[in-house]
């Protein structure tokens, strides 16, 4: 039962490992993350190498490059021990050997490592990882849609995720958010999305009726009250990478925020939260709410099994995912 297991395991994943190798960005990025590997291990291209080791074999490591391999593995160990997906896990790994390459390459020989670090900023300027396309039941807002569409309906609860394209955290996000999408949706719980990579005044805004502002002074006069509690300052949401704030997911009940994570601390920095699957079913009380939202909508029209709100375009208009 030890053997089947694991057996099994693998005979499952084959599908998906079949479409990653379908796609350049994970071969390529295999291919840059055991470079020094091929280097130094394959005889045609290992010949002529400098090498440390007393015998002067090189075509193997010398002890330096030992340690930064075990050093390497224990860095790839404690990023994973917080890695929730696959792509996480594999994202993990290419990301640190990369590093690792490098310093052993410029370690090697500094042409080489010039050499390497080109060719991996070409990589990152050309070849983007895959974004998810599977289905799900999400409305895709833009700027000037997500307001009127939060305030449509005030019996409608939304769970509404603000993510960017280019964030990798986001992109590991994308179908447990998918998936709960369409186990919880239903006509009185909807799920929606928002890149603020691409509409970044909905992250920043502030102001009433339409009229929104980039920024609130420090110390903003009493008649700003109002303004500030208005629909327009709902959205805080730091697109800065040091912030960590991406992805963060609000819950909106009644057209008002009534929870997010992850949690602000006084610096403006995300409080450390796994974006897992169970932690978002339980902190944000999907079950509860999922059979709270099929009891309080209005009686509609019989539609599909698992909700009615599908998958949108930035523009606001929904389609379904097939």
């Amino acid at each position: 039962m030890a053997v089947v297991a694991p057996v099994l395991a693998l005979l499952s994943a084959v599908p998906a490992l079949c479409r990653w190798l379908a796609r350049p960005y994970y071969p390529l990025s295999a291919l840059l993350a055991a470079a020094f590997l091929l280097v130094r291990k394959v005889p045609p291209l290992c010949r002529g190498l400098p090498s440390q080791r007393e015998d002067g074999n090189p075509c193997d490591f010398d002890w330096r490059e030992v340690e930064i391999l075990m050093f390497l593995s224990a860095i790839v160990m404690m990023k994973n021990r917080r890695s929730i997906t696959v792509e996480q896990h594999i994202g993990n790994i290419f990301m640190f050997s990369k590093v690792a390459n490098a310093i052993l390459f410029f370690r090697l020989d500094i042409r080489m490592g010039l050499l390497y670090l080109t060719l991996c900023i070409v990589f990152l300027m050309t070849c983007k990882p895959p974004l998810y396309m599977g289905p799900e039941y999400i409305k895709y807002f833009s700027d000037k849609t997500i307001d009127e569409e939060l305030d449509r309906d005030k019996r409608v609860t939304w769970i509404v995720e603000f993510f960017a394209n280019w964030s990798s955290e986001c992109q590991s996000f994308a179908p447990i958010f998918a998936d709960l999408s369409l186990k919880y949706n239903c006509s009185g719980l909807h799920f929606g999305k928002v890149d603020v990579g691409r509409y970044t005044d909905v992250s920043t805004r502030y102001g009433r009726q339409g009229r929104c502002w980039g920024r609130v002074p420090r110390s903003p006069p009493p008649a700003w009250g109002s303004l500030l509690a208005s629909p327009c300052c709902r959205y805080k949401v730091s697109t800065s990478p040091l912030t960590k704030q991406l992805p963060t997911l609000i819950l909106f009940q009644g057209g008002t925020e009534t929870m997010r994570r992850p949690q602000i601390d006084k610096k403006g920095r995300a409080v450390s939260w796994t974006f897992s699957e169970e932690n978002v079913i339980r902190e944000f009380n999907l079950n509860e709410l999922y059979q709270k939202a099929k009891k309080q909508a209005k009686p509609r029209e019989e539609e599909p099994p698992g909700g009615q709100a599908p998958t949108g375009h930035p523009d606001g208009e929904a389609k379904k995912d097939k």
